[in-house]
């Protein structure tokens, strides 16, 4: 009995896929159809078509997973403590001195390694 109402969900959701997927495919060659028509209009024509596609996907078993993701994320971001802009930048010059004096360490090594490869193959 469950598979039944299983393989009519996944059914039904190609279906809102298709649909979902055509309105995108019509919202594009609809672009370029009618090119000489008002860049406005054409851009709000693009806008509601991907708006009801979007409303379409999110009527799936896959598009109200990514909703209710999005809205687990969104209460995620709000329970992070981020850093003051002085951090932030006393943060960046450390990284950037880090950086800064590996590079220089690398350089020298480079400049050693070279001396000692010219010297051996007398180059």
């Amino acid at each position: 009995m469950t598979t039944n109402t299983e393989n009519q969900g996944s059914s039904l959701d190609l279906v809102k896929w298709g649909v979902a997927i055509l309105l995108l495919a019509a919202a594009v060659i609809g672009n370029q159809m009618y090119s000489e028509a008002s860049v406005v209009v054409r851009a709000l024509a693009v806008i509601v078509a991907f708006a009801i596609a979007a409303f379409v996907a999110l009527q799936t078993e896959k598009g109200k997973q990514a909703l209710a993701f999005a809205r687990e994320s969104q209460i995620e971001v709000r329970k992070v403590i981020w850093p003051t802009r002085k951090e932030a930048l006393t943060t960046t010059y450390i990284v950037l001195a880090a950086t800064g004096v590996l590079a220089i360490i690398l350089w020298g090594l480079d400049a050693v390694l070279l001396k000692i490869v010219n010297f051996i193959t007398g180059v």
